[in-house]
């Protein structure tokens, strides 16, 4: 099977070439992502605990679910696929807001994307993949705010990046 690759893209998101993820990360090349935030009608947010066996960020709480697109997909097509992948359900999402962000991590791999964070609703539990999933929870927007103050090594780099700058995006 071959390697996935992400898009790579210049500051104004326009794509300039494909590499393999991997390779992308151990260079820290600008690339394309996606991080979907759920929430129910209750303002609670969807979050996921990253698998143990991630080659980053394993067992860290984050968004619902996040990745990156394929050649020639759109950011909501990318989404509802990972979506369904991950947490097993499909719900309607938006592109909300886009930015650009560096996160090295512990084991030489760098984060360095051009992310768009995609929001939805959803009232349902998921059903989990645990390849890609270890465990998930319904956390009120204003607890997962307080907590990522108190307890900031329990969440991933990208996840406390996205909610403390574009905290009034992901609210609906």
């Amino acid at each position: 099977m071959e390697e996935e690759k992400v898009i790579l893209v210049n500051e104004n998101d326009e794509q300039i070439g494909l590499m393999p993820k991997l390779e992308a990360h151990e260079k820290a090349v600008l690339h394309r992502a996606f991080s979907v935030f759920v929430l129910n009608s209750k303002n609670e947010l969807m979050l996921q605990q990253r698998a143990l066996h991630k080659y980053h960020s394993p067992g860290l709480w984050t968004n619902t679910c996040c990745s990156h697109q394929r050649n020639g997909e759109s950011n909501i097509e990318a989404g509802t696929r990972r979506l369904q992948e991950e947490m097993g359900f499909v719900t309607s999402l938006r592109d909300t807001v886009s930015f650009i962000y560096k996160a090295p991590f512990d084991n030489g791999l760098t984060e360095h994307e051009f992310d768009h964070v995609l929001v939805g609703r959803y009232e349902e539990n998921p059903v989990i993949n645990p390849d890609e999933v270890a465990d998930w929870k319904w956390m009120p927007i204003e607890k997962v705010k307080n907590d990522i103050s108190e307890n900031p090594e329990i969440y991933t780099e990208w996840f406390k990046i996205i909610f403390d700058k574009f905290y009034s995006h992901i609210t609906l």
